[in-house]
């Protein structure tokens, strides 16, 4: 049987970083002039630092020369990575670890496919860079999502073919971009937002060994 490659994302599927995201965005547009709310930094889910700068300027009807843009995306990331710097295990999300630990034990191949530049000092704090057999991370790809590219370089790199491969995410773009590269797709979090994943489940708490048991002895 051929070996099930397994694709996780980073934000919101293994660490929920999405809080210092939003409080870094939001302290840029205060010093722009205007509000940032949460409801807003929803639109910045599985999307590009450099398109979420956009965005945010959109929304405060800033304009920007290329100098002031390049200046505000490394004073977010500066202030992201202060954020970040405390970060350690029990910033990992409910039953990740149980995952990890399945997935390791039956000597399944492990991959990050994340559009965060910031995926491996994340690992590193949290401890869990010796489950991933492979990382590709923002620094890595030119297309964000929905392109499949970061999971098609995955797969590459786990020497796993595509359709063999599962991908856990917890956007709508993520999930796209997992079944635009005819990968499994499995959505954490709302299924009415994720409806077009092959199976939603709200965490990892509800991931059971019976499932993953299945998802193990998947034939393509």
């Amino acid at each position: 049987m051929n070996k099930t490659g397994f694709i996780f994302d980073l934000d919101g599927v293994i660490v929920d970083t999405a809080k210092y995201h939003y409080l870094a965005w939001r302290k840029l547009a205060n010093e722009l002039g205007f509000e940032f709310t949460q409801e807003q930094n929803e639109l910045f889910k599985g999307v590009s630092r450099k398109r979420c700068l956009e965005i945010l300027l959109e929304i405060g009807n800033i304009k920007a020369s290329q100098e002031q843009f390049s200046r505000w995306l490394v004073e977010k990331n500066e202030d992201y990575l202060s954020l970040i710097e405390e970060m350690d295990e029990s910033e990992i999300l409910p039953d990740v670890l149980k995952v990890l630990q399945f997935l390791k034990k039956h000597h399944m191949p492990i991959a990050l496919g994340s559009a965060s530049k910031n995926a491996r000092p994340i690992l590193e704090k949290v401890k869990l860079m010796d489950y991933f057999d492979v990382i590709v991370d923002g620094t890595h790809v030119a297309k964000a999502k929905p392109d499949p590219e970061v999971f098609l370089i995955a797969a590459k790199q786990l020497g796993v073919p595509p359709k063999d491969c599962i991908v856990f995410e917890d956007a709508v773009a993520g999930i796209e971009a997992a079944n635009n590269a005819g990968m499994l797709s499995i959505g954490i979090g709302d299924d009415k937002v994720l409806s077009e994943a092959k199976f939603v489940f709200a965490n990892f708490t509800e991931i059971d060994d019976q499932f993953l048991n299945k998802l193990i002895g998947l034939t393509p």
